[in-house]
């Protein structure tokens, strides 16, 4: 054993049902019984075990390949999520109250990344009703086994490294990663240990994904870029959530959020933001106009739906001009927000507004993202006990949720061509 490299112990940022049939990705495949021999590596913020996503009913024991095992003290794994492994902070004071120390995931990133890449098929999955059909993973019978790196404050960069020794060790084929760095920097690959852990593990013969990062739509915004692994960016997919808003004067606008609060088309008074500060001591114009608590107001979400702990829309800036001209025009101006409904969407698909872009900031002569696949909006399980979304106020926990996340493209060739390697499969 030598020393590589030395380099500070930072943190990393974690980044995840239509979307396998959009992309031609069929539930009856003939794949000759190899997906079960799939194992893929999630080193995330752990998993919820009880999700019917990691049910083992029907699932053979665990292939002879694998040689992992299971740290959990609190549940125990199965024939489909055969191990289960979590690296605490080196100081223990930096886990909070919503921190589980076992693979469990409190969050629900992990949960709804590994179901997005490898859970079951469950009939009938829905966040209250929308995105309404079979939730399922890209290889839905291939095994998974827990990385747990991540915690309320971040992914430790040691633990990362741990997790990819861990995972190669084990007989991992595929390794599901959607972490990375909050800010993108220039640096070099020895230096980042997702260059370092991936490059390893390419070497063993495991295939390394990652996320391109959600720093777009700016140029040079990757987060991720290693050579050797797959870098993946996200596109949306042919359905997008649509709310309306009315206004009092019977005008209506198309927005986007996922709402599920009903207003049965009851009108409330409407007010602009930045005359908030006029009701309550405290604020100025700027923090209210642009409800930096909770609400915002940009370009940044033109693509992407987001739930709200209140009935909420999030409006393109020529209807906002619209509303609040109409605010101005009345001295009792009211709207209205409808319950979000689905759409088809005609123009997917396009590159997520989120989605970091190329050039490649570290090895200019090699094009990053390798590709784009869907990612905006997708179902997948979540942790019950985490709220599902991070706004203030946010209380609501379900069994699914609707987040952006893409993964399992590779797992899903692996379960075709068991004896490709890594460059094949990219």
């Amino acid at each position: 054993m030598a020393v590589v490299s030395v380099f500070p112990d930072e943190k990393r940022q974690l980044l995840t049902t239509r979307s396998w049939d959009f992309i031609g990705f069929t539930q009856e495949v003939e794949r000759q019984n190899y997906e079960s021999d799939v194992i893929v590596g999630v080193i995330d913020s752990g998993v919820w075990p009880e999700s019917k996503s990691f049910d083992d009913k029907g699932f053979s024991p665990p292939p002879a390949k694998w040689k992992g095992s299971c740290q959990a003290f609190d549940f125990t794994c199965n024939n489909k999520i055969i191990g289960a492994k979590f690296y605490p902070p080196l100081h223990h004071n930096a886990l909070s109250s919503k921190d589980i120390e076992s693979p469990r995931d409190s969050s629900g990133h992990g949960t709804h990344t590994a179901s997005t890449v490898a859970g079951n098929s469950i009939s009938m999955a829905s966040m209250l009703g929308l995105a309404q059909g079979t939730a399922r993973g890209g290889v839905p019978s291939a095994r998974i086994a827990v990385y747990k790196v991540c915690w309320s404050d971040g992914c430790n960069e040691a633990s990362i490294l741990a997790a990819f020794d861990d995972a190669i060790k084990d007989g991992v084929d595929i390794l599901s990663v959607s972490i990375s760095e909050s800010v993108s920097k220039t640096n070099i690959h020895f230096k980042d240990v997702l260059s370092v852990g991936s490059f390893h593990a390419m070497k063993h013969g495991v295939l390394t994904v990652l996320s391109a990062g959600n720093t777009g739509p700016y140029p040079k915004s990757l987060q991720n870029y290693q050579p050797w692994a797959i870098i993946v960016g996200a596109s949306t997919l042919d359905r997008k959530f649509v709310t309306k808003v009315k206004t009092g004067n019977n005008i209506a606008y198309e927005g986007i959020s996922l709402n599920t609060f009903d207003l049965k088309g009851k009108y409330y008074p409407i007010i602009y933001g930045g005359d908030a500060a006029k009701k309550r001591p405290g604020f100025d114009q700027d923090s209210s106009r642009n409800c930096l608590t909770n609400l915002m107001q940009e370009q940044a979400y033109i693509d992407m739906a987001i739930s709200f702990p209140l009935p909420a829309c999030y409006l393109q800036s020529k209807d906002v001009v619209k509303i609040h001209t109409y605010i101005r025009s009345t001295s009792f101006p009211t709207a209205t927000i409808f319950k979000t409904i689905e759409l088809k969407d005609s123009l997917a698909r396009i590159v997520a507004f989120f989605s970091s872009r190329g050039l490649n900031n570290v090895t200019s002569e090699i094009l990053k993202p390798d590709l784009i696949a869907p990612g905006v909006d997708i179902i997948a399980s979540w942790s019950p006990i985490s709220p599902i979304s991070e706004i203030f106020s946010e209380t609501r926990k379900l069994k699914f949720n609707i987040i952006s996340g893409t993964s399992g493209a590779a797992a899903y060739i692996k379960s075709f061509h068991p004896t490709w390697s890594p460059a094949a499969i990219r």
